[in-house]
């Protein structure tokens, strides 16, 4: 029995609806893993920001001294450095 042109269109048709069905579900896969790679790299990057925000306060805390005198040096120099470039204009 030989099919005729209309049901070798609708069985192509068929075929393609199935295949387009298969790739956006691959693409909606691909798409929530990505979103979950994304959010767990966020969630360890603000965890490792956190740690070295309490490692810098503890060091800051042991060492007040050395704390005070650099931030007093790096006030100074950022206003002289201020300063010559304001004559200089």
């Amino acid at each position: 029995m030989s099919q005729t042109l209309a049901e070798k269109a609708a069985e192509q048709i068929a075929e393609s609806s199935r295949q387009a069905s298969r790739a956006t579900s691959a693409i909606g896969d691909a798409i929530e893993d990505g979103v979950g790679v994304a959010r767990r790299a966020a969630k360890h990057g603000g965890d490792a920001a956190e740690e070295l925000l309490n490692d810098t306060m503890e060091r800051m805390q042991r060492h007040l001294v050395l704390t005070v005198a650099a931030t007093f040096a790096a006030g100074l120099t950022s206003g002289a450095l201020i300063g010559w470039m304001m004559k200089r204009r």
